[in-house]
Parts: structure tokens; sequence; C-alpha cells
């Protein structure tokens, strides 16, 4: 029998999604970016990567040696403006239900996450971005600058 041959082109995903922010450390960002290219196919591995993404964020950001994502969340809470604190705790249950088979009591069907909900946890993510790396990075640059600037006219710089 002679082996069939087929011949077909792949094409590299797209995202609808942002891409990780360049001040985004690699690791974290290649786990968001995988996140966002799976959406489309798998809501629930989205979920998943979304969820090892906050954890690998807060251990990042955080002054803390514990590593629990309980933990590290209840730590980043206490620092986030509330509409993240809020949110926060979305990715770590939404995750959850992706990796773990989790049964609706009453019907006791396994729930799955629902692409809104993988979505939610992609928006939260790209918040927490823009709050402990982006906005860091502007906030140092333009200190800088008018340091310079400062430097040049004789007057200490800014604290």
């Amino acid at each position: 029998m002679v082996p069939l041959k087929t011949e077909f082109l792949v094409h590299p995903k797209k995202s609808n999604f942002p891409s990780a922010p360049q001040e985004v450390p690699e690791m974290i960002a290649r786990d968001y970016n995988e996140a966002c290219l799976v959406f489309n196919d798998s809501p629930r591995a989205s979920a998943a990567l979304s969820r090892r993404c906050l954890q690998n964020l807060l251990s990042n950001v955080l002054p803390t040696d514990k590593t629990n994502i309980i933990d590290l969340i209840d730590i980043a809470i206490e620092g986030l403006p509330p509409y993240l604190a809020q949110d926060i705790d979305a990715i770590r249950n939404i995750g959850n239900f992706a990796a773990h088979p989790n049964k609706n009591l009453e019907t006791d069907e396994i729930l799955d996450v629902e692409p809104n909900e993988a979505e939610w946890n992609l928006e939260v993510l790209q918040g927490l971005f823009d709050f402990y790396y982006v906005q860091k990075k502007r906030s140092e640059e333009r200190r800088a600058k008018l340091n310079e600037k400062l430097e040049a006219s004789g007057k200490p710089p800014m604290k």
C-alpha cells in the first residue's frame, strides 16, 4: 500500500489580544503571549496559562519568599488599586476551573472555563503589566530627564 501524502500550509497563529509590553520580563511575557495565542482554540488552556503567568508575575514583583498563589494574591491586594485588587483573585479561581474538575453541585456537570472568563483573565493581566512594569518604567524615565535638567541648573535631584 502506498502511503498517502497530504500537503497543507501552516500559518502562524495570530492573537486578537495585544502582546505583552516590552517592559515585562521574558518568562512572564511568554506565558501571557501563549495564553493569548491559545485563547480561540482552548479558553481552558488560556486560563491555566494566565494563572501560571499571574503566579510568576507576583513572585517577580513582590518582596516575599512566599510562592503559594493565595499568599501572593493576599500580599498583592494590599498595594493594588481597587479595580485590580477586586479582579486579581478571578485569575486564580478561573485557572482552577481550568486545572481541576469542579462539578456543579446541582447538576453534577463539570464546570468549564467560558471564553469570557479567559478573556477577563487576559485583561486583568494587561492591567497588572501596566501597573507593575509599564507605569514604573515611564515614571523612572520622566524622573531621570527632570533630574538631568535639575543638575544642569545646579539644583539637587529629586528624591
